[in-house]
């Protein structure tokens, strides 16, 4: 959801002869040049919206469309909203100062799929907005849901670069807000997911690993370090079967401990854990990819030999 940082504003800085308002199109970087990873994310957002779209009018959603549509736009709202948050870790891993612009386009799409949600939640109440609101303040994972949704769109009107300059540092103290916006997703995802909370599990087990790259960060660690990234892969793996467990015994009647012992069991299904684990480790090994991938142009520029 977050614009550039403070320390971006240099690209900011109005340059004579140039407007002072631009439109700002997702796949022109701004200095005008076209940018193909702008244009893929574009891209990749749309493309869920698409799908489920279509099926709508296609029919192909199953017995109850406009209610698997509604989950789907939900699914997709905090994916991406947990992948704006992983934008600024990963352009500390990689240096990869171009990542920034596709942060806000990820946190307007999480805005804007969580409000499909509501409006299709909306349309399976057969547009009965009385009741829509009356269920919203009696049931307490769609007033969560509900909180999560208005933040989204409060951050989202106050992305643009002119909220930015008018607010100061009181836009980055409001968009500090993001991470306890994808709590509350996280949360609204376990309580209306009912027995099967494996996709909210993963979930949480993004938003933990994420939550510990921040903390490593203000710790002074560096995220450019395999060793530390390796470290938060297990403690994020560790703690994802941890919250699966603690759902399990505090919610269910299902014996926590065979979910708990289903880490183990790779026969049928591999939990979240080990999903978070291994997408952390892939994480961890980008810094060596990127120092091999130096080292091996390095060696193949011209005059390497000789200076060697």
């Amino acid at each position: 959801m977050q614009a550039p940082h403070s320390g971006d504003r240099g690209s900011q800085v109005q340059r004579p002869g140039r407007p002072r308002y631009q439109i700002s199109l997702p796949w022109r970087e701004r200095n005008g040049r076209f940018s193909p990873l702008g244009l893929v994310v574009l891209l990749a957002i749309l493309l869920p919206g698409a799908h489920l779209a279509y099926g709508l009018l296609a029919g192909t959603l199953g017995a109850k469309p406009v209610t698997a549509a509604l989950h789907g736009a939900g699914d997709w709202a905090i994916r991406f909203l947990l992948l704006s948050l992983l934008v600024s870790p990963l352009r500390r891993v990689t240096g990869w100062g171009k990542l920034i612009g596709i942060r806000r386009m990820l946190g307007l799409a999480a805005a804007g799929y969580a409000l499909a949600h509501l409006s299709l939640y909306a349309a399976d109440q057969s547009f009965d907005l009385a009741k829509v609101a009356s269920e919203i303040v009696l049931r307490v994972y769609l007033t969560i849901g509900f909180v999560a949704l208005v933040g989204l769109l409060l951050l989202a009107a106050t992305s643009t670069d002119g909220a930015i300059r008018r607010m100061g540092q009181s836009w980055h103290r409001l968009h500090r807000l993001t991470y306890g916006i994808a709590v509350l997703a996280t949360v609204h995802f376990f309580l209306q997911s009912k027995a099967d909370v494996t996709e909210a599990v993963l979930m949480a087990g993004f938003l933990t690993a994420l939550f510990a790259c921040r903390i490593a960060h203000r710790l002074g660690l560096k995220l450019t370090s395999p060793l530390v990234l390796a470290g938060i892969a297990v403690f994020a793996g560790l703690a994802t079967a941890g919250i699966e467990y603690l759902w399990y015994a505090l919610a269910t009647g299902i014996p926590a401990e065979r979910v708990l012992a289903a880490n183990l069991d790779f026969r049928y299904s591999i939990r979240p854990a080990w999903w978070v684990f291994g997408a952390m480790l892939t994480v961890a090994a980008l810094p060596l990819v990127l120092r091999l991938g130096s080292w091996a142009r390095q060696a193949a520029a011209p005059g390497a030999a000789g200076r060697g």
